[in-house]
């Protein structure tokens, strides 16, 4: 699924996350107290790694082109 993304998609979602775990929200990961210490408990690097393990709890919807009526 995170393949489907553009690139300019995952950095929002995880810019989103990021924010969301820095403003407090509970992290979805199921890690050891030395993985969190790894990444300095740095909430992008948490994003990505929740993004990575797609349990995300953010989604996009893409509008489908219309076909022009001529």
């Amino acid at each position: 699924m995170k393949d489907s993304f553009t690139k300019y998609e995952r950095a929002r979602i995880i810019g989103a996350r990021a924010l969301q775990i820095a403003m407090g929200a509970p992290i979805l990961l199921k890690m050891k107290k030395e993985d969190y210490e790894k990444m300095r408990y740095n909430p992008i690097n948490i994003a990505k790694k929740e993004f990575e393990e797609g349990i995300l709890p953010l989604s996009i919807k893409k509008p489908l082109p219309e076909k022009s009526k001529k």
